[in-house]
């Protein structure tokens, strides 16, 4: 992609733990032209970024052209698997996202959506929060435009980002030092949340992307050509 073609990119759940690493890649990126994350408050994130504000996802509808002139959304928000009730998790992760994306479509026919989904979804599967993913999948496979569902497995913080759920901080704390050796030695088991952003980025450049782009292919597509 050349520079004339740099990507205008809305980055909804910025302030997460992907969502900080794919906003700190369209940040580097010679790639990208334009960023705006979709936020609940004003002063969530910081940089050269363009917030819009909205209290509840649910109403993405309510925002119209605000949502306009936008190349591709990277969608990096949902709720911890672990600790979240099947309801709430369900909400969060199947409601809130069609309802940004049913929005987002209207306003950018011709985009690409983005989803930030997990290793192994499956709406058949017996697991919960797999199970979930996999129906938001379905649903986000059915938009009148191209989608690209990313399915990392474990994902390293890199440096200046982390989790905000206290039940994970230590998890994390502990094991990415570890992480960071398994994702060169096992790139189909961990990548790092920059990483799904180089992917991304990379993806949304593309005039037919893949539909589904499984952890070993994120860290590819983020080395670039020549990882490929």
């Amino acid at each position: 992609m050349d520079n004339g073609n740099a990507l205008r990119v809305l980055v909804v759940g910025a302030t997460g733990l992907v969502g900080q690493g794919v906003l700190q890649a369209c940040l580097q990126s010679a790639n990208v032209a334009r960023v705006a994350a979709l936020v609940r408050r004003p002063g969530s994130v910081a940089g050269n970024v363009d917030e819009i504000v909205l209290p509840d996802f649910l109403r993405a509808a309510t925002l119209g052209d605000a949502l306009s002139g936008f190349d591709a959304c990277f969608y990096c928000a949902g709720a911890p698997p672990v600790g979240t009730p099947e309801a709430e998790y369900r909400q969060v992760t199947l409601q809130v996202t069609r309802a940004v994306a049913d929005a987002w479509v209207a306003a950018n026919p011709e985009g690409c959506f983005l989803y930030v989904s997990g290793a192994h979804a499956n709406p058949a599967s017996r697991i919960m929060p797999l199970r979930v993913k996999g129906e938001t999948e379905q649903a986000l496979a059915q938009l009148p435009l191209h989608t690209v569902m990313l399915r990392p497995a474990g994902v390293r913080p890199v440096s200046g980002t982390g989790t905000r759920h206290a039940l994970l901080k230590p998890f994390y704390l502990l094991a990415r030092p570890l992480m960071a050796v398994a994702e060169g030695l096992l790139p189909a088991l961990t990548t790092s949340n920059r990483a799904i952003g180089q992917a991304m980025i990379a993806l949304a450049g593309m005039p037919a992307p893949p539909a589904v782009v499984e952890c070993a292919q994120i860290n590819r597509l983020a080395r670039g050509p020549s990882g490929r």
